[in-house]
C-alpha cells in the first residue's frame, strides 16, 4: 500500500510541476505584461476586480487580500475587491436574478472605465464569469482571464488570456493559477515600489 501511495504522490507532484513549467513556457511575457497594466492602474488611483466560483473564488479573495494587505514587502494598501465576499448581494442578485448574474450585477455597480478585472474559470466556461466578462467590457475595464485546458469560451473574451493549457485537472489548473497570481502581485509591487524596504 505505502509504496502505491508513493508513487500517486509522485505522480500528483510532477503533474502540478508539468502544468507550471509549461505555462511559464507560454505566458512569462505576457505575465510582465499584465503586471505592467496593473501597476499603472494602481498608479492611476483605479481598482482591480477579481471573481470566479468554488476555489476559484477563494483565490479572487486570496489574491485581494494579498493586494489591500502586503504581499512580500511594507507598503500602502492597494485597492482591490473581490466579488466572490458579499454574501447579501451574492444571495440576493442569485435569489433575483439567478446565479448568472452574481458577479455582472457587482460589476455594473462598482466597476469603472480604467479598472483590472480578473476572472478566474478553470474551463474557461463558467457563465457567471463569462457575464461579468461582458460587462467589465461595457464598463471600460481591461480583462485577464486565467483558464485551463483550451481556454473555453473565456479564450475569445479577454484582452489578456493566461491559460494552463497542459491540463483541464482542476486542482492542477488552480495550483497554477495560484503562482501566477502570486507573481503578478510581486512584480506588482516591484514597479511600484521599487526603493520598499527588504522582502520577507
Amino acid at each position: 500500500m505505502i509504496p502505491a501511495m508513493q508513487a500517486i504522490v509522485h505522480a500528483i507532484f510532477a503533474e502540478s510541476i508539468r502544468a507550471k513549467q509549461m505555462f511559464l513556457e507560454e505566458h512569462a511575457d505576457t505575465l510582465i505584461q499584465v503586471a505592467r497594466i496593473c501597476a499603472e492602474t494602481l498608479r492611476q488611483d483605479h481598482k482591480i476586480l477579481l471573481f470566479g466560483n468554488g476555489g476559484s473564488a477563494a483565490d479572487a479573495q486570496h489574491i485581494a487580500a494579498e493586494f489591500v494587505n502586503r504581499f512580500r514587502i511594507e507598503r500602502r494598501p492597494l485597492p482591490a475587491l473581490a466579488l466572490t465576499t458579499d454574501t447579501s448581494a451574492l444571495t440576493s442578485i442569485g435569489n433575483d436574478y439567478g446565479f448568472d448574474f452574481v458577479f455582472s450585477k457587482q460589476v455594473e455597480a462598482l466597476a469603472a472605465a480604467g479598472d483590472v478585472a480578473i476572472a478566474l474559470s478553470t474551463s474557461g466556461n463558467s457563465p457567471n464569469v463569462l457575464r461579468a466578462i461582458d460587462a467589465c467590457g461595457v464598463a471600460g475595464c481591461f480583462v485577464v482571464g486565467l483558464t485551463g485546458g483550451d481556454g473555453g469560451r473565456m479564450r475569445d473574451e479577454v484582452d489578456f488570456l493566461l491559460n494552463v493549457s497542459a491540463t483541464t485537472e482542476t486542482a492542477r489548473v488552480q495550483e497554477t493559477h495560484i503562482l501566477a497570481c502570486h507573481t503578478l502581485c510581486d512584480l506588482i509591487d516591484r514597479i511600484l515600489f521599487p526603493d520598499a524596504g527588504s522582502r520577507a
